[in-house]
């Protein structure tokens, strides 16, 4: 029995490839997805140390202001947490820019994971597909061959039967020469 080629074999390994291709995909946006986290923490880190001194001058502040200090000196802590705010605002707008590049590179991450696991339904069709085209093609090959096999069997016994025919005839002849 031969063994025949799957016709769309072809068509396997192009899933396969483009399969391949998404799961690097996946991988590369999670990568970048895992480095705009780690930003995130570094910005978020960096603000929190901004408003950490902020609320700790605005303590000092309160401190030197209940210690009954100079207006100079209240003026001045003001104007300096005027800046730290300014400073602390700036921090909060990159972190809220990186949250978005975040949310960004997570959609990425959303769309590369479905788009795998649809190549991979894709792929997984195709080779079901493959499955049972094989069994569907061994069983007519089979029944091919069965059908060759009878066909032999039937020649050969016909042609035994004639061959039983002849020599009965032969035998007959002799034994009516005989007689």
């Amino acid at each position: 029995m031969s063994k025949l080629n799957y016709p769309l074999e072809q068509m396997i390994v192009i899933k396969k490839n483009r399969f391949d291709a998404a799961i690097k995909t996946l991988e590369e946006k999670k990568a970048i997805l895992e480095k705009a986290y780690e930003k995130l923490y570094d910005l978020t880190q960096e603000r929190d140390e901004v408003l950490k001194h902020k609320n700790d001058k605005l303590a000092q502040l309160r401190h030197e202001m209940d210690a009954g200090t100079t207006t100079d000196k209240i003026q001045q802590g003001k104007v300096y947490l005027k800046i730290v705010d300014e400073k602390l605002a700036e921090k909060e707008k990159k972190v809220v820019e990186q949250q978005k590049q975040v949310d960004a590179a997570q959609k990425q991450v959303d769309i590369a994971t479905d788009d795998l696991l649809q190549k991979k339904k894709d792929l997984e069709k195709l080779e079901l597909h493959k499955k049972e085209w094989e069994k569907e093609t061994q069983y007519w090959l089979q029944q091919k061959e069965n059908a060759e096999q009878d066909e032999q069997g039937a020649s050969t016994h016909h042609l035994h039967k004639r061959e039983g025919e002849v020599r009965k005839k032969d035998r007959e002849k002799k034994e009516n020469n005989s007689s």
